[in-house]
């Protein structure tokens, strides 16, 4: 969804039946005639917006107006725009613009609105294939669920939340739309329904988050139900379905009170969830079906920062991985012949998670 700030007020004509905007409208309804999540709709009238606005201002107001030259110039605006704080918008989030805009005239040359699609042969960026920003170790994570205090009823509320985030790997949205008939204790799992794509699939969730799950039960939606109620499981203070947003400022904090040295939100137990699990063994296409991925391509990228289980293998099997007692120093090493230090576990960790960042923001997918 665009971010507030970015959105100008409705831009087009809306007297204008064959104008962009009535136009992009059209589109919006059958987005939702074909079945597409409000949420998307939404996010896809912002961007529309956004490119409709631009083009307003250079005078072109109807999609028979738009070539391909007019959607490479917006393509050349994305590149060049700057945010509020100077940065320039991600190669992925000048995708997702194209992408929009690309979708809105498939649906012109399909109507024949336009008698041919300007936008079919426009080259999108390619995406970087970037790692997570941070994954929490065992003992961080479990610093995190620490926190809340379980003696008060948001607190409690709040301990089960991060325990199910963690045991899961839901997403925010999903989270937010369990439902108490959504969890089968005596099977172990939890059913996601119409998750991202509108799909429904059936999770693994650990004894210990339906233990918190149980207690929360017990002492605290209670407190926080107001009638009538629509059996959400987890209510905010109002006592109502938490927005996806108001969960991320909530476990940001908890993230930022850690005192780690990482920032995240609800995502980050989804990132730890799937490496903790790899590092522990677990089929890459298991945990593709546990996170609700559709192609195992997006699981993969979890392979990539299980540093830990890839230390431990070249411990193992490199013949030059262990550092020897004494190493011959002379003056080209520095001029004593003292040995070194020998580093740590933690310093050769954070030299290859480096090293792996600094290689991996250069590449392309």
């Amino acid at each position: 969804m665009p971010r507030k700030g970015y959105r100008k007020p409705v831009a087009g004509d809306a007297t204008d039946p064959h104008g962009l905007l009535v136009w992009s409208q059209r589109y919006l309804e059958r987005m939702r005639v074909k079945g597409y999540a409000e949420r998307t709709v939404h996010t896809t009238e912002g961007y529309l917006q956004l490119f409709i606005g631009w083009a307003e201002d250079r005078g072109i107001g109807r999609p028979t107006e738009v070539t391909k030259s007019i959607l490479e110039a917006y393509q050349r605006y994305l590149f060049y725009f700057r945010k509020p704080s100077g940065k320039a918008l991600s190669f992925s989030a000048q995708r997702v613009r194209l992408q929009k805009v690309r979708g809105l005239f498939r649906f012109l040359a399909r109507e024949n609105v336009i008698d041919a699609n300007p936008a079919s042969e426009l080259e999108l960026p390619r995406v970087e294939r970037r790692l997570p920003r941070a994954v929490l170790s065992e003992r961080e994570v479990e610093k995190v669920l620490a926190l809340p205090d379980t003696t008060d009823p948001l607190g409690l509320r709040d301990r089960a939340m991060m325990e199910v985030l963690y045991s899961t790997g839901l997403r925010r949205a999903e989270l937010a739309a369990l439902s108490l008939f959504d969890i089968d204790p005596d099977r172990g799992t939890t059913t996601v329904r119409l998750g991202k794509g509108r799909k429904d699939r059936v999770v693994p969730i650990g004894e210990r988050a339906l233990g918190w799950i149980a207690r929360y039960l017990d002492e605290s939606r209670p407190q926080l139900c107001t009638p009538p109620d629509d059996a959400v499981l987890f209510l905010d203070e109002h006592g109502q379905r938490f927005e996806p947003e108001k969960l991320t400022h909530l476990m940001k904090r908890y993230i930022d009170a850690a005192n780690l040295g990482k920032t995240g939100a609800c995502h980050i137990f989804r990132h730890t969830m799937a490496t903790l699990m790899l590092e522990g063994g677990a089929d890459v296409r298991l945990i593709q079906e546990i996170l609700g991925h559709v192609e195992l391509s997006t699981t993969q990228i979890y392979t990539r920062i299980s540093i830990r289980h890839l230390k431990a293998v070249h411990d193992t099997t490199h013949p030059g991985a262990r550092l020897q007692t004494r190493l011959p120093l002379g003056p080209a090493a520095g001029g004593s012949d003292a040995p070194k230090p020998e580093p740590t576990q933690e310093q050769l960790l954070a030299t290859l998670e480096h090293e792996a960042s600094e290689e991996d923001s250069g590449e392309d997918a």
